[in-house]
Parts: C-alpha cells; sequence; structure tokens
C-alpha cells in the first residue's frame, strides 16, 4: 500500500487539475511613433499665434485587431491627435477593406483629442502666419498618416496569435465637470464639482493562451488638456499609455477617449500636471487589471451609420453679410468663412453626416462609437438605455466634426451647447433633435447586431 501511495496521489493531482482553456480569439497590435519631423501649426486653441516649438513626448498611432472563430474581425486605431478627419476615416476605410479585408462598419477610429499635436485638418487652420504653407504642411501630414494607419492594421494582423479576451473597470478622479454658472444666466469653463462626469476608467485586455499582454486598451471621458503650450505631446493620455507600456512591456496600450465634450481634467497647465494625471489613469487601470476580469467569448458583430444631423435655423446671406459688422472679432471671422462656403459650395447644406457605430464583442460587451466631441450625459444615459451586461461608450471616434450637446446642454447654451461653432466653417448649432436622433440611432444598430 505504501508503494502504491505515491502513485494514487500522483493520479489524483492529476485529474483535479484545472484544465487550460483555449483562446476564444486571435489578437494582435502595433504601434508607430507619429510625431511630426518639423515645426507645424498646433490643433486645439484658436488663439494661437505660432507652430510648435519642439516636443515634450512623442505621438504614437496603434492598432489592434481582434479576430472571432468564425473569421469575423474588428479593428481599432487610437491617435495621440486632435481628431479624425472625415474625409481621412473614408479614404481608411475604403483601404482597410480593400487591403486587409475588414469591413468599414468593423473599423473604429478614436482620436485622444490632445491640444498639443499637429494640425491636420486644413478646414480649421485659421489666423495662421501663413496659412498657404500651413495647409500645406496639414494635407502632407495627414497623407502619410493615411498610409501609416493602415499599415499598422496590416501589422497587428499579421501578429495575431490565439488570444483570451478580458474586461474590468475602475475609476480615476482626474476629471471634473467643466460647465459652471457664471452668475448672469450663462456658462463659464471653470471646474464644477457639482456637475455630472462618468469616472469610470473601462479597460480591456488581449493577452496570449501562456499569458503574455497583447494589448492594454482603456477610456476615460475627459479633455487632453492639461497642457496649453507650444510643444508636440500627448498629454495626460500619452503619459498614461507611457506608464501601462512601462510596467506591461509586451503590450501596446491604447487610450479611446469617451464623452469628453465638457470634462476637464484638474488643476492644468503644468507638464508635471500632465504627468501626475497620467499616472493617476495608469493606476487605475492597474487596479482593473488586478480585478476577477470578465472574460469574453463570442462573435463579433458591427453596424455603422451615418446619420443626417440637422442643424438649427440656417443663417441667411444678408444675416452673415450684418455679422460681418460685429465687433466681436471670431464672429467676423465665422461670417467670413460661410459665406466663403457658399461662394465655393452653393446653398448651405441643412444636415451633417454624423456617424454612429455599434460593436458587439462577444455576448456581453456592447461597445457604443459617437462623432465629436460628445458631452458626458451620452455616456451616463446610453449605459442605463442599452441593458446588456457591459456598455462602453466613446466620443471623438471616426470623425470630430464639432462639439455635440444634450437636450440639456443645447437648452443651457454656452461653448458646448452651440457658442463653440463660431470658431469652425458650421454655419450654427444643431438642432434640438440632436440626442433624440444619435441615441435612437444607438438602439436602432443595437438591435441590428443582435
Amino acid at each position: 500500500m505504501k508503494l502504491w501511495l505515491p502513485i494514487l496521489l500522483a493520479i489524483f493531482v492529476i485529474a483535479a487539475a484545472p484544465v487550460a482553456e483555449s483562446p476564444a480569439w486571435k489578437a494582435g497590435a502595433a504601434s508607430a511613433k507619429i510625431t511630426p519631423e518639423k515645426a507645424m501649426w498646433m490643433a486645439g486653441y484658436a488663439g494661437r499665434t505660432k507652430p510648435s516649438e519642439g516636443v515634450e513626448l512623442d505621438l504614437f498611432a496603434k492598432a489592434f485587431v481582434l479576430t472571432d472563430q468564425s473569421g469575423g474581425r474588428f479593428a481599432l486605431i487610437t491617435m495621440d491627435l486632435i481628431g479624425v478627419p472625415r474625409n481621412l476615416r473614408l479614404a481608411i476605410a475604403e483601404r482597410v477593406k480593400k487591403e486587409h479585408g475588414i469591413e468599414p462598419a468593423n473599423l473604429a477610429i478614436n482620436a485622444s483629442h490632445t491640444h498639443s499635436g499637429p494640425e491636420l485638418r486644413t478646414s480649421k487652420i485659421h489666423g495662421a502666419d501663413d496659412l498657404a504653407l500651413r495647409e500645406k504642411e496639414a494635407a502632407e501630414f495627414t497623407a502619410q498618416l493615411e498610409n501609416t494607419l493602415v499599415k499598422l492594421v496590416g501589422e497587428a494582423l499579421q501578429k495575431s496569435v490565439p488570444a483570451h479576451l478580458d474586461y474590468s473597470t475602475a475609476r480615476c478622479g482626474v476629471s471634473m465637470n467643466r460647465r459652471t454658472p457664471d452668475g448672469k444666466g450663462g456658462w463659464s469653463n471653470f471646474p464644477n464639482p457639482k456637475g455630472p462626469v462618468d469616472q469610470t476608467v473601462p479597460v480591456l485586455k488581449a493577452s496570449s493562451a501562456d499569458g503574455k499582454d497583447i494589448a492594454i486598451i482603456f477610456g476615460y471621458s475627459c479633455h487632453c488638456t492639461t497642457l496649453g503650450h507650444q510643444k508636440f505631446s500627448g498629454d495626460y493620455a500619452g503619459y498614461a499609455q507611457q506608464e501601462i507600456e512601462k510596467a506591461h512591456p509586451d503590450a501596446v496600450a491604447m487610450f479611446a477617449n469617451g464623452c469628453s465634450g465638457d470634462q476637464n481634467p484638474y488643476p492644468r497647465r503644468t507638464v508635471e500636471l500632465a504627468q501626475t494625471h497620467g499616472k493617476s489613469l495608469a493606476t487605475s487601470v492597474q487596479a482593473a487589471l488586478e480585478t476577477h476580469m470578465q472574460r469574453l467569448k463570442g462573435p463579433i458583430r458591427a453596424a455603422y451609420r451615418e446619420i443626417p444631423l440637422a442643424y438649427d435655423k440656417l443663417p441667411t446671406k444678408e444675416q452673415l453679410l450684418e455679422e460681418q459688422k460685429s465687433t466681436n472679432t471670431w464672429q467676423v471671422t465665422h461670417a467670413t468663412r460661410v459665406l466663403q462656403r457658399i461662394a465655393d459650395e452653393g446653398p448651405l447644406s441643412t444636415t451633417y453626416p454624423y456617424p454612429v457605430q455599434v460593436l458587439r464583442l462577444g455576448n456581453d460587451l456592447t461597445w457604443v462609437t459617437l462623432g465629436g466631441e460628445v458631452v458626458v450625459d451620452y455616456s451616463l444615459r446610453l449605459k442605463q438605455d442599452i441593458k446588456d451586461p457591459i456598455v462602453w461608450v466613446s466620443g471623438y471616434t471616426n470623425d470630430v466634426m464639432a462639439y455635440i450637446p444634450s437636450l440639456r446642454i443645447w437648452q443651457e447654451g454656452g461653448y458646448e451647447g452651440g457658442g463653440a461653432m463660431i470658431y469652425g466653417s458650421h454655419p450654427t448649432r444643431w438642432s434640438d433633435k440632436t440626442e433624440e436622433n444619435i441615441v435612437n440611432t444607438v438602439m436602432e444598430l443595437r438591435k441590428a447586431v443582435e
């Protein structure tokens, strides 16, 4: 009996050992530096009067490709840039389908919205020192960026290996609502501790069968506006990605900005604060990674639609000519730009093609992506309205054309409610039906991906 005891114990141990779970996916990720190699006009602040003056922190573009067991694919691209011009999204979607077989509906392109990156939208360059030169530089940068992003998707696809996909969340207190009553019936851009926020940090981790990190994707609803200097930087989101990649050297860390239209990081204005906020966010990501993460399984399903987002009542040519007489410089330049649009393009369109996307990654996670600078009300509402186990809402995806107010903020007015439109080429603010149209579309697309 003594001779048989070790053998019986060994058999028991082998029988009791857990069977390794087979990976339900294939996943791969890739990264490339996209910091401009020369001085360029910078994006994000209308009051800038000179081009960039060096690099504080390199900018990156990153790609993640996920494949389910039936061969369905999802590609995510993230960028340390101000936004995603619509023409760039359309060009990349066409090429990614042609070159890599991924449908446009299954491609999401998110911008961190750093205000310390180059201006790549030529239509947004106003008041530059040399307008023709700066527009040429932006066009050249965007053309190069397009090639880089398509290449990154191919590289991530090539690197794909059998993988697990896990999800969890944590919280981070860096953000605060930035709309504060000014006492005169209006709203100031000032920290409001009583205003609505969404401080959830969603985290998605892809890892190989042997536990090696592939990608760590995380989100947060907060403007990338800690910094206001003249150096390129990914701001707090760039520092957060840097910290995560230091702690997880095999992983590509990817930041997807959320519904940040009315959310700012506080305090602000120094590199040290950007670094501190980045470390705070990275610590929250690490906290999520140390929980009992939820393993995701199932197919990839996606639906994408560009809806005609209506403007409010359009200005007449006579009203624009009158606006040109204003003592407000920004109103004058806005009227001039819109009049130029009429001269170049004819009558103003009453709508804008606005992108709405719903992704189902497995049976539990629903990821909603919206274009523009979506205010936090959308995240809070959609996470209540969509009755799935996990709901993740991102703004700044597939096109960043303007602020997107909720009905509440539209009624309140102020910068995010429509006031910011004078800094671009949109003729007027959006319709009061904006929130209703976007949310209804999200719910329709959710039904379409059952």
